[in-house]
C-alpha cells in the first residue's frame, strides 16, 4: 500500500468532515488507507463517522490519550509505506499529493517532509522551525516574547528568515502535515507517548536527523488550516502540558541542567498562564 493517513481528531467534527470530504476528493491514484483515532469526543464526531465515512477505519478511545499515544495506535495497525499526519482542521487543496509521494519514494535519506500551509483566506502560516533552545523555549514559558525588547531574541527559534518558496532541508516542520515513511518509523520508533501535546514532532525529526536523516520543506504541496482548533478549547491548562513536553524534550535531548532551569521556573508560567485567562474572560464579559 502507498499510503496510510492518520487523522486525531477531538471534538471538531465540523472541520474533521471537511477533511475527509477533501482527501476522498483530491487524493488520486493512490493505493491508500484512512485511519481516525478519536480521543473520546462529545461531539457526534463518531457517529459523523459511522454514518457518511464507512471506509475510515475508525479507533475509538475511551478517554483523551494524546497526539502521540492516538498515533502509535494507528502506526500499529497502518500497512502504507508512507505515513501522513494530518490534522482534523485541515483541508488539501489539490491533487499534488501523488506528486509529493512519488517524489519522496525517491529519496532514501527523507524522513519527514512539511508542506506549504495557508489560512483559509491564503495567507501563509509558518510552518519550519529550527530546534528549541534554552534561551527561547524560557522566553516563551515566561511570556517574555509578546514585549518588543525579547522578540527579536526569537527569530532564529522561529526562521523568521525562511524562504517559504523553496524547497529546503529544515531543522523541524509543523505537525499539521507530517509525511513520514514506515520504514523510519521502524528504524527510531514511534512517537514518544510522554508527549500529551506539543513537541512529539519536534522530538520526532530530532531522533531523525540524529540518525543523519533529512527533514525537508517544500512548496510543492499546500494545505488549507484552521489553527490549533482542538487546542483552543484547552484554556489555560494548555500551559502545564507545554510546560510538561518542553520539558521532557530537553530532558532527553540537551543536558539536564536546561532541564532543571525549565522545570524551576515552571510555577511561575503556571501563574502568568492563570493570570492571562482570568484577565481574557474578564474583558470578555465586557464586550457583552
Amino acid at each position: 500500500m502507498d499510503l496510510s493517513i492518520i487523522i486525531i481528531n477531538w471534538n471538531v467534527r465540523d472541520l474533521l468532515k471537511k477533511c475527509l470530504i477533501s482527501i476522498y476528493q483530491y487524493i488520486q491514484n493512490i493505493d491508500f488507507e484512512l485511519f481516525v483515532v478519536d480521543n473520546a469526543s462529545k461531539d457526534g464526531s463518531l457517529a459523523m463517522i459511522q454514518k457518511e465515512f464507512p471506509q475510515v477505519r475508525l479507533i475509538a478511545n475511551q478517554k483523551n490519550t494524546g497526539f502521540a499515544y492516538a498515533n502509535n495506535q494507528a502506526l500499529k495497525q497502518a500497512a502504507g509505506q508512507n505515513i501522513l499526519l494530518l490534522n482534523p482542521d485541515t483541508e488539501l487543496a489539490d491533487n499534488s499529493m501523488e506528486k509529493i509521494v512519488r517524489l519522496f519514494n525517491q529519496h532514501n535519506d527523507w524522513a519527514v517532509v512539511g508542506c506549504k500551509i495557508l489560512n483559509f483566506g491564503g495567507a501563509l502560516q509558518k510552518s519550519v522551525r529550527r530546534f528549541p533552545s534554552l534561551k527561547d523555549q524560557l522566553l516563551i514559558q515566561l511570556k517574555l516574547q509578546h514585549l518588543p525588547f525579547f522578540k527579536k531574541n526569537l527569530n532564529s527559534y522561529l526562521a523568521q528568515d525562511f524562504n517559504y518558496g523553496k524547497e529546503s532541508e529544515v531543522d523541524q516542520v509543523m505537525g499539521a502535515f507530517f509525511l513520514t515513511k514506515k520504514s523510519v518509523i521502524e528504524k527510531i520508533g514511534g512517537f514518544d507517548a510522554k508527549y500529551y501535546l506539543w513537541f512529539e514532532e519536534v522530538d520526532f525529526c530530532k531522533r531523525a536527523k540524529d540518525i543523519g536523516l533529512k527533514v525537508i520543506y517544500t512548496p510543492a504541496i499546500k494545505i488549507y488550516h484552521h489553527r490549533a482548533e482542538s487546542f483552543k478549547q484547552l484554556n489555560w491548562r494548555k500551559q502545564l502540558i507545554w510546560d510538561h513536553s518542553v520539558q521532557h524534550y530537553f530532558w532527553t535531548h540537551q543536558p539536564k541542567w536546561q532541564w532543571l532551569v525549565l522545570w524551576f521556573f515552571q510555577p511561575i508560567s503556571l501563574l502568568l498562564a492563570v493570570i492571562i485567562d482570568y484577565w481574557e474572560k474578564i474583558n470578555a464579559k465586557k464586550l457583552f
